[in-house]
């Protein structure tokens, strides 16, 4: 990155709804700065979606489907850190050299990043375990009906209830592995400190601002999930606009946290 990174948890500012949309400003105005870069790290995950429908329809299990789109925004923090790297370039006027940012992305697994993301991986295992015992639970006990082409299986009472508390204890896994990551991720990136930390942090922030991140999570939920319905396609321009935002959300609460509180984690090593 060119400097040593900091040392500690970093004091934040509030979340205010005016801060979030300079967040999302800034992070459209990097889109189309570095539009190219955007598309790469995207393309990961378009391919990966791509891949996991097909597997889905070559098995026959189209329900399968249904819960893996749920659970796909779980992975989409590991995209991040690229996308991160070019913000911070070009925030600092540095130049967009391709090695450097994808060798630091490759150099995070000698950091904290391997072990948030083995967290983050175990969650989304956890919420493929649960979603399919959900599906047992309500529908094992029906008669047998080939799902993948009886959809009509789904407006019955026990498949109605079965999508309800599917989306309910989905959208939980989601809330929290939101309120863990969503400063945590940035915070790896820019410093040096573990990854406990810096997820204790990232909760604390979501908690005392609840209601502006909670509508930030949301928005961020429905712009995903519309991305994900033209074949995944939408990603290539939803994943950078929210990877960019993320970190200029994170650089701008640093900014305004309160005078009194700046530099207590601001350590430089020694």
């Amino acid at each position: 990155m060119g400097e040593a990174p900091l040392h500690g948890v970093p004091a934040l500012g509030q979340v205010t709804p005016s801060l979030l949309k300079e967040a999302l400003r800034c992070g459209w105005a990097d889109m189309r700065r570095a539009p190219l870069l955007g598309a790469i790290f995207a393309s990961v995950y378009v391919l990966l979606g791509l891949g996991m429908t097909w597997v889905t329809l070559w098995t026959g299990h189209s329900y399968w489907l249904v819960f893996a789109a749920v659970g796909f925004p779980l992975v989409g923090p590991f995209t991040a850190v690229g996308l991160y790297e070019v913000s911070r370039r070009l925030e600092h006027g540095m130049a967009l050299q391709w090695r450097a940012i994808f060798g630091l992305v490759l150099n995070q697994s000698q950091r904290q990043l391997p072990s948030i993301s083995a967290l983050i991986i175990f969650m989304f295992l956890f919420w493929f375990f649960i979603a399919h015992m959900i599906f047992a639970v309500f529908m094992g006990t029906m008669t047998l009906t080939n799902i993948s082409t009886s959809f009509e299986v789904y407006g019955t009472a026990n498949g109605i209830m079965m999508l309800t508390v599917g989306t309910v204890v989905g959208a939980g896994f989601a809330l929290l592995l939101f309120m863990i990551t969503v400063v945590s991720l940035p915070m790896l990136l820019d410093r040096e400190v573990d990854y406990v930390s810096a997820m204790i942090a990232s909760f604390q922030l979501v908690q005392q601002n609840f209601f502006p991140m909670l509508l930030w999570a949301l928005f961020i939920a429905v712009l995903t999930f519309v991305a994900m319905l033209p074949a995944f396609l939408g990603l290539f321009l939803v994943l950078p606009l929210l990877g960019h935002a993320t970190w200029h959300l994170y650089d701008l609460l640093m900014a305004t946290a309160p005078e009194e509180e700046l530099g207590n984690g601001d350590q430089q090593p020694a």
